[in-house]
């Protein structure tokens, strides 16, 4: 299946991702619903518009497909809300979080489909907060403490990022990355059984080189192209984007720099295959980058400029 970019101008914002499993594609409006659209090769349709929040909406995310068609869905009113399609057309919600966190709901991702149904939620309020399914159809919580000042992002390791060579079938314990007002990134390590808990990687970014000088908007890992070879991209408002690839002789994650613009930078993207990184900024550009031959210099594919438009729809091969 082809990848999607959905291209939406929201809020001086621009909101898009990669439609990796299904072809549905979503809006983020600020009437504090969401639009979920059928998209064809051609063209699109709007399918169902999804209430329940009591504020803005900034973000959604899909689960895997083998759960069904699951949306998650973040918000200023400090919740979470998971939705499920029933059939064509029809939605429902499928757990509401209400009062998750003391502020603004600002990132939700779900997490890799072999830690079964679980998503993690970043908050202004410092936390993120990790929410997953049991079989007796009730939600788990845990929190992790993050920066006082408050988190913008979260994003997932993909599975096999950390592979033991000796016994590759073994699933490693679940991580992560947050993004925050302090300018800063963390890693997280999830526990290796049910009822541990989450604790701060002792692998960190390296400060000593390029870092960010205002508030980190987002934060993707890439996905796994080799086993134990692992990347982060990072984007900030001081218009930089950064690329955090982990050493693992020093056990330090170093960053080179993918762009520096003279504007915030809002979003990034990997696409499916991880050889591809949207970069979203200001308000409405949208530019793709890709590695160049000696892994550390990024070259620019292309850049679109969007307006006012109804939605639109881009095929990446």
């Amino acid at each position: 299946m082809d990848a999607i970019v959905f291209h939406s101008s929201i809020t001086c914002k621009f909101i898009f991702l990669w439609s990796v499993y299904i072809f549905k594609t979503k809006k983020i409006p600020i009437d504090r619903t969401i639009k979920v659209y059928n998209v064809g090769e051609s063209n699109y349709e709007i399918c169902a518009t999804l209430q329940g929040h009591e504020g803005p909406v900034w973000q959604v995310s899909w689960a895997h497909p083998k759960f069904g068609t699951i949306l998650a869905s973040c918000s200023f009113d400090g919740s979470v809300m998971v939705h499920r399609e029933v059939r064509p057309r029809e939605w429902t919600c499928l757990y509401h979080a209400r009062g998750l966190h003391q502020s603004s709901v600002n990132g939700v991702a779900f997490g890799p489909h072999e830690y079964g149904l679980v998503l993690a939620a970043a908050s202004s309020d410092g936390r993120v907060s990790i929410l997953k399914h049991q079989p007796n159809q009730t939600w788990t919580m845990d929190y992790l403490q993050d920066s006082p000042l408050g988190v913008n992002a979260v994003s997932w390791a993909p599975v096999g990022s950390f592979m033991d060579p000796n016994d590759p079938q073994k699933l490693a314990p679940p991580r992560l990355v947050t993004g925050s007002c302090d300018h800063g990134l963390k890693f997280w390590i999830g526990p290796e059984e049910a009822g541990g808990e989450w604790k701060e990687d002792e692998a960190q970014c390296d400060t000593s080189g390029l870092v960010h000088t205002d508030w980190v908007r987002d934060v993707a890992w890439a996905p796994s192209l080799l086993p134990n070879y692992n990347q982060v991209a990072s984007c900030s408002e001081d218009g930089q984007v950064l690329m955090w690839q982990l050493d693992p002789q020093n056990n330090v994650w170093k960053s080179t720099l993918v762009t520096k613009l003279d504007k915030p930078v809002w979003r990034v993207s990997w696409s499916t295959t991880g050889y591809m990184l949207a970069v979203s900024a200001g308000d409405s550009d949208v530019s793709l980058w890709k590695a160049g031959s000696d892994g550390t210099t990024w070259i620019q594919m292309n850049t679109e400029e969007t307006t006012e438009q109804p939605p639109s729809t881009e095929t990446i091969g």
